[in-house]
């Protein structure tokens, strides 16, 4: 059976079938098949979409991060863009061709098909089902045929080799650059730029898939007498050291940047408020271990907000600075939000 034959059957007999009797027939189709209940957030995957890319069935999270996180950077907009039409009722359908990472690390071509089963009364998605079908075999067989043609296409061909070895180490060296670019000197964590491509994504995630999204922002308190009274070797140092105390309570997924000076800024992806203030009092914590500078023990203030509905970074951002400004009048070393 075809793969547009296996999702017209998912689509059209759903109702047929209770949800165990949907997933042992998933299981037992040998495309990539994918359920995604948008209302709990919970995706399934069958054991041949596991396969396709290299993994052990059922051994990543059922969560549309996942599929996130295998497509290619280079193709993310223009799949995300084709997504999106499709939900808002923009599109038709969904079909986009575009590159997967398997757990090896390299990339395969696939044909990825959606159908949306059911909408909410508000006109959202509820349910969706769709294929993720590998093209790399097709992709690599004309290519083959193509070298077979004529003695002067395998010259061409191995020229293209050639040039795409020479892309591969671009690429490697442009890599290194982009993190460079992306990376603070002192503390080694994202800077500014990076803090400011990433937010914009994260709050098109949180309202695409209809989860939390937190934001802490924090300073060091009086970071200017450690400056003054020590010099700003010293000052250094302790920024460092209190980068140290932060990453510890980084979890997967969530980002840490230097806003500037001693300003901070960690994105909690899928986090509501009450778990972005308990991560915060973590951070507070950890920072009593750490040594003073001097006769100074560094301490920080911290300003916990989450995204309202539609909301967009600069207005999350405000909201943060708004609340470690309330943190530092109320006396310092407090949470804010």
């Amino acid at each position: 059976m075809g793969e547009a034959s296996n999702l017209e059957a998912l689509k059209f007999n759903l109702s047929d079938f209770n949800e165990g009797m949907l997933h042992a027939i998933m299981e037992l189709i040998s495309d990539g098949i994918w359920d995604w209940n948008a209302n709990t957030g919970f995706v399934y995957r069958n054991p041949g979409w596991y396969e396709m890319l290299g993994y052990s069935p059922h051994s990543l999270e059922n969560t549309v991060l996942t599929w996130e996180s295998v497509i290619h950077p280079d193709d993310y907009s223009r799949v995300m863009a084709a997504f999106d039409a499709y939900l808002a009722q923009r599109a038709g359908g969904y079909q986009a061709e575009y590159r997967c990472r398997k757990q090896d690390g390299s990339y395969i071509w696939i044909e990825d098909r959606g159908f949306i089963l059911a909408r909410n009364a508000d006109g959202s998605v509820a349910r969706m089902i769709g294929a993720h079908r590998s093209i790399e075999d097709k992709k690599r067989l004309l290519e083959e045929l193509e070298r077979r043609n004529h003695s002067l296409e395998a010259l061409v061909e191995e020229r293209t080799r050639e040039l795409s070895r020479v892309n591969q180490q671009l690429q490697i060296q442009l890599e290194e650059n982009r993190k460079l670019a992306e990376t603070d000197a002192l503390t080694a964590i994202a800077n500014r730029y990076r803090l400011e491509k990433a937010l914009p994504q994260e709050c098109d995630r949180a309202q695409r898939f209809r989860q939390p999204l937190a934001l802490i922002a924090m300073d060091i308190d009086d970071f200017k007498i450690i400056n003054d009274h020590y010099g700003h070797a010293l000052g250094d140092a302790a920024l460092v050291q209190v980068v140290e105390c932060l990453k510890k309570q980084l979890r997967d997924g969530d980002l840490l940047a230097r806003w500037g000076g001693d300003e901070f800024i960690m994105i909690l992806p899928n986090t509501a408020l009450a778990d972005a203030r308990a991560l915060a009092e973590q951070v507070r914590h950890g920072l009593t271990d750490l040594a003073p500078v001097g006769d100074f023990q560094v301490t920080m203030s911290f300003g916990v907000v989450q995204r309202f509905d539609e909301e967009q970074q600069t207005g999350l951002l405000a909201r943060a600075d708004q609340a470690l400004y309330r943190s530092k009048v109320m006396g310092k070393n407090v949470i804010s939000g």
